[in-house]
């Protein structure tokens, strides 16, 4: 059964909305607003993202298990392709974030990557022009294991090499545990949408937390702000229609950030605002 509600929105006072959103909204015109679905919107980078983009003026549409306060919300399970189909009706830009984040292993199978074989089978039925699929760093993340990108790992500063070692968009996936595995086949459902039905970019997003602070040494290096997620995806939604496919990591400019930031800045114009310079010594 697919349950469908809209919440008015409420104003919003926390320090996200001051500090992330962009204070004077930009209207666009009723008949030329977008229309843009998010699945796992009530997630913190969900509700980053879509809120972000309302702001914006782009017209927001969320898909999840439970109420969105504030938006259009289609409540259904992404691995029931019948249910969630009604929320992808005169969408133009889909952004799927919605994912399991646990360890057993089945239902990153049913919700990874069943549930996202669904998202783009309902984009397709729908005639969605773009789709920008929420992957993970976690695709190269036995990368991080070993030379040359250990060294930036644990943050040992005067042994970075010149010039810095890069993960890019073309590196292969080396995934160490099953959710990279699944974002790695969500990664090939892009591609494949992307050959027949429209344009798919793959967000390989980086560490976001909700204190918009790193947790540890490792995560300084692939610490993502709220400011810069929300730009990263604003910048996704508007890149050019000649994007047919693409990958682009997501993350602050940090100091020992070992992931790509200059191929998503050339092709989509994302510049990060923030990055974590230095991590106290214990």
């Amino acid at each position: 059964m697919v349950i469908r509600e809209y919440q008015p929105k409420k104003a919003l006072n926390s320090d996200f909305s001051n500090k992330y959103l962009n204070k004077n909204i930009q209207e666009i015109p009723t008949m030329n607003r977008q229309k843009i679905l998010i699945t796992g919107m009530s997630g913190l980078i969900g509700g980053i993202v879509g809120r972000h983009l309302d702001s914006l003026g782009y017209e927001i549409r969320a898909l999840n298990r439970s109420q969105v306060e504030g938006f259009d919300t289609v409540k259904a399970d992404i691995t029931d392709l019948d249910a969630i189909g009604p929320a992808f009706e005169g969408i133009d830009t889909v952004i799927h974030l919605a994912a399991y984040l646990g360890d057993d292993e089945l239902a990153q199978i049913d919700i990874n990557i069943t549930g996202t074989y669904n998202i783009f089978e309902a984009a397709k039925n729908a005639g969605v022009k773009r789709v920008i699929f929420g992957s993970s760093g976690a695709t190269m993340m036995a990368a991080e294991r070993h030379e040359p990108f250990k060294t930036m790992v644990e943050g040992r500063i005067e042994d970075i090499s010149d010039p810095r070692p890069m993960m890019n968009h073309l590196t292969p996936p080396h995934p160490d545990r099953m959710y990279g595995v699944a974002k790695i086949a969500g990664e090939a459902m892009a591609r494949l949408f992307a050959e027949h039905h429209g344009s798919a970019i793959v967000a390989r997003i980086g560490r976001v937390r909700k204190e918009d602070q790193p947790a540890n040494i490792r995560e300084a290096s692939v610490h993502f702000s709220h400011r810069d997620v929300a730009q990263f995806f604003e910048k996704c939604v508007k890149a050019p229609d000649n994007i047919n496919w693409d990958v682009f990591y997501g993350v602050s400019d940090n100091f020992t950030r070992f992931r790509d930031i200059d191929h998503p800045k050339k092709m989509i114009g994302y510049t990060p605002q923030d990055g974590i310079r230095h991590w106290p010594a214990k």
